[in-house]
């Protein structure tokens, strides 16, 4: 039995919710949790003649979902009519949005379907996030973990909403997820094996500085016990740097050798060696696979293969 979950459904009945934003990840949530007996306050900034919000609320109606809508030009007003236990952010709002801020002053506990997801999740969390090269890497553990005969599940910015799966999700199952810096801004949950591909400036028009967005992926690891695992890019200099950050097991990947060793914290490494895509862990160097023989093209996705593979 997932305790966890259970404890979520008693605390969250008859709970004030808001959901802000009704986009494809909220959508399953507001089904979810309305289903647990919560008391939904749905919020975006679409008018209520938009043709998809205007859909989506039509079909919440014919499907029984009777829920309170605070939508268009000036909805996040609705905050302050009513006091919430609980406000889902959509990944793209700021959580320093001014009405988000006095709602949390109140006593609102601010989160996200991926934070309570991650939560709540009885299995193996993989998350993968970066720059450059995060939905190939996500889909290649995703496949090698197939391969390897277990249930997968697949979410994030890839994959579906996974909340609403919570139920039918075992011990026993994988979940690989991808995740932006948005969702992984306020994230206070880290993921069992964490990814960083790379770093570059990204997404700048919502990040006040590029600082913050580095500081926003550190999230996926920041908060692991000395069980987890973290795997950075040891050719980038801002990732390798994040050595000193986790508390886990550390592992770099790169290209060349040098790059991905050559730290005495390391419990492993993967790079190319003559040629051969090879894994090193507790010293002992394990080939796994020709270079030649990845069918997708360009060193970029070698990189990606050597992050799967770590």
């Amino acid at each position: 039995m997932n305790r966890k979950l259970e404890e979520f459904k008693k605390y969250i009945q008859g709970k004030n919710v808001a959901i802000m934003g009704v986009g494809i990840s909220n959508r399953p949530l507001i089904r979810y949790i309305y289903s647990l007996g919560a008391k939904i306050t749905a919020f975006d900034s679409l008018s209520e003649d938009d043709v998809v919000l205007s859909k989506t609320i039509a079909n919440m109606k014919a499907d029984g979902i009777d829920i309170e809508w605070s939508v268009g030009e000036g909805y996040l007003k609705g905050l302050a009519n009513k006091d919430f236990d609980i406000i889902f952010r959509t990944p793209k709002m700021r959580n320093d949005v001014p009405e988000l801020v006095e709602a949390v002053k109140k006593g609102s506990v601010l989160s996200s379907e991926m934070e309570v997801f991650m939560a709540l999740c009885p299995c193996k969390i993989f998350a993968i996030t970066g720059s450059d090269g995060k939905t190939t890497t996500t889909t290649l553990v995703s496949e090698m973990l197939k391969a390897g005969g277990y249930n997968v599940y697949l979410g994030g910015n890839i994959g579906t909403p996974l909340l609403d799966k919570i139920d039918e999700i075992v011990s026993t199952d994988m979940v690989v997820l991808e995740l932006s810096s948005f969702q992984l801004l306020t994230m206070s949950q880290s993921a069992d094996v964490a990814v960083i591909t790379n770093i570059t400036p990204n997404h700048l028009d919502v990040h006040k500085s590029y600082e913050e967005y580095q500081e926003s992926k550190t999230n996926i690891f920041k908060n692991q016990t000395a069980f987890g695992k973290i795997i950075l890019n040891g050719k980038c200099e801002i990732t390798r740097a994040m050595l000193s950050l986790a508390r886990g097991r550390k592992c770099l990947f790169a290209l060349e050798e040098e790059n991905a060793t050559g730290n005495s914290n390391l419990i492993a490494s993967s790079y190319v060696k003559d040629g051969v895509l090879t894994y090193s862990y507790k010293g002992i160097t394990t080939p796994i696979v020709n270079e030649r023989d990845i069918i997708i093209p360009g060193k970029h996705n070698v990189e990606n293969y050597l992050t799967a593979i770590s």
